[in-house]
């Protein structure tokens, strides 16, 4: 017989007693790393499957942008709103095809100029991705990526991996370190051919051509002259869009609505 006259709380109130999927202290210890690693893989990963999420269009730029105050800043900001209308309306984000959604817009999730595109593909009606990153100073998501596809990441690299692993173009309109960060890392994998051929567009080619002298890296030999193959500068939205459109492979392309 159980002997009932000794109490168990000190046995039930133990942190080993606790289920490992509901025990915090265990998941957050450093040995569970992989397992988190993993976590944050499959819950996007899932998700955007459920979506028929298949390809997307990816959207960098800086936080700091806002559609009012500085005129550069406002242009910037229109130019990526009406890029994101653009191509959820043309790219297939809007049509389900046997439940298959493609060049879906995805962004950062943050302010600026990835609210930008991500509101362009809201005026059009249609899903956008938001894949934000947990900082010290806390990202708030912005308004307009889809609620349901709207994450949060506290690795880099698994949100970069998420980034680039659908990506059908990449757009990168003017930003700073951060942006940098997304646009090179893109391009280092197009040169090492680690992810296949798509367009990488830089937005504003002024602004990137005063921020960075692409070509001195040729002529130091840091990179080859066909690396440069790699960029293609455009200036408007309507750029942008005929630039993948005509890049893109005409399965995953429907016809111009």
């Amino acid at each position: 017989m159980p002997d009932t006259s000794r109490p168990n709380a000190a046995q039930v109130a133990s942190p080993s007693y606790r289920l490992p999927a509901l025990d915090q202290d265990f998941l957050l210890d450093d040995a569970q790393r992989g397992v988190r690693f993993l976590l944050e893989y499959e819950k996007a990963e899932q998700t955007l499957r459920r979506w028929g999420v298949r390809s997307t269009i990816v959207v960098f730029g800086s936080a700091r942008v806002r559609d009012n105050g500085n005129p550069q800043h406002a242009a910037w900001y229109a130019a990526a709103r009406e890029f994101g209308r653009l191509a959820s309306v043309n790219g297939g984000a809007l049509t389900i095809d046997r439940g298959i959604r493609e060049n879906v817009i995805a962004t950062g999730g943050g302010p600026g100029l990835m609210e930008a595109a991500n509101r362009g593909a809201t005026d059009a009606g249609a899903p956008s991705i938001g894949f934000n990153i947990r900082l010290p100073h806390e990202q708030e998501p912005n308004a307009y990526s889809t609620p349901e596809l709207t994450f949060q990441f506290h690795y880099f690299a698994m949100r970069k991996m998420h980034l680039a692993m659908r990506a059908n173009a990449l757009v990168v309109f003017p930003g700073g370190f951060g942006t940098f960060d997304e646009l090179f890392e893109i391009v280092t994998l197009r040169q090492t051919g680690k992810t296949p051929h798509i367009p990488i567009l830089l937005f504003d080619e002024r602004y990137w051509r005063s921020v960075i002298h692409f070509e001195a890296l040729v002529e130091a030999g840091m990179i080859a002259a066909a690396d440069l193959d790699l960029i293609t500068f455009v200036d408007t939205p309507e750029a942008a869009w005929n630039a993948i459109a005509a890049a893109s492979p005409p399965a995953r392309l429907p016809a111009t609505a």
